[in-house]
């Protein structure tokens, strides 16, 4: 039976609730990645998705950050916090679903090159490659997703030249995203659209950035193989950053058999 997942950078999901309900609706997707959630966890939302079928997992904070996994299919082995983080930003959070461990993450943004900001950034990225490495083997299945905050190739933003060596788009994050590929992972919608153009998150500082398609790629669904090659698909669905008050992301998804 296909599992659809999605992600989603909300940026807000008390703002974007509507928004998030009825694309739920709408696509009936399995597995809901949420990033920016922006809540402590006795204020998250949870009842609207129960009522529809959801299983809600969500660790949060105040105001910034807040991670949270949507799923019709009962979880296990639920973890929130990546070891030496936990205290600090609230940013992880994974499950085994239908026998799948699925990672959801935001990593930090990194706000500039040269920062203590940035350094975090590259810390919090080479731990979370050494916990995937500690606790998985790539020839099973497995799901990493979320925003990652880089975009890895020219391809993956509109102006690369602009861009080049600053935060988001600099050699030190793409090394370290390398070395998640090189392990085993594939990323599910390169795979199945090679070509530029396609991106998941448009600054809202630039005028009109979705109409003139000036954005990043910077939400990845990362599979493991033996996973990657059951994906029949994998699509961005740029209409909810359409709608009005929108996040400044859209969603990322993927189906497999």
């Amino acid at each position: 039976m296909p599992i659809t997942i999605a992600t989603f950078n909300a940026n807000s999901i008390r703002a974007r609730l509507d928004l998030v309900s009825q694309w739920l609706d709408r696509e009936q997707t399995d597995i809901l990645c949420l990033q920016e959630t922006k809540v402590q966890d006795p204020d998250f939302p949870s009842r609207p998705f129960e009522k529809a079928g959801y299983h809600t997992l969500f660790r949060g904070q105040k105001s910034y950050n807040g991670v949270a996994i949507l799923t019709k299919h009962a979880p296990e082995k639920i973890r929130k916090g990546l070891y030496g983080h936990d205290e600090e930003d609230a940013r992880f959070i994974s499950a085994v679903i239908q026998d799948i461990p699925v990672i959801n993450v935001y990593v930090p943004q990194g706000f500039a090159v040269g920062t203590d900001k940035f350094e975090y950034k590259l810390r919090w990225l080479r731990d979370l490659l050494a916990f995937v490495k500690n606790n998985y083997t790539a020839d099973c299945p497995m799901i990493l997703a979320g925003d990652f905050n880089i975009a890895l190739e020219p391809i993956d933003l509109f102006d690369p030249e602009k861009y080049r060596g600053q935060v988001t788009f600099h050699p030190d994050e793409q090394a370290i995203f390398r070395e998640f590929l090189d392990w085993g992972l594939v990323d599910v919608f390169r795979k199945h659209h090679p070509e530029g153009g396609h991106y998941t998150f448009w600054d809202y500082r630039i005028p009109n950035a979705l109409k003139r398609n000036m954005g990043w790629r910077i939400d990845y669904i990362l599979a493991t193989a033996c996973l990657a090659e059951k994906s029949r698909k994998a699509w961005i669905d740029t209409r909810a950053r359409a709608l009005p008050k929108p996040s400044d992301h859209t969603f990322l998804a993927a189906e497999f058999d």
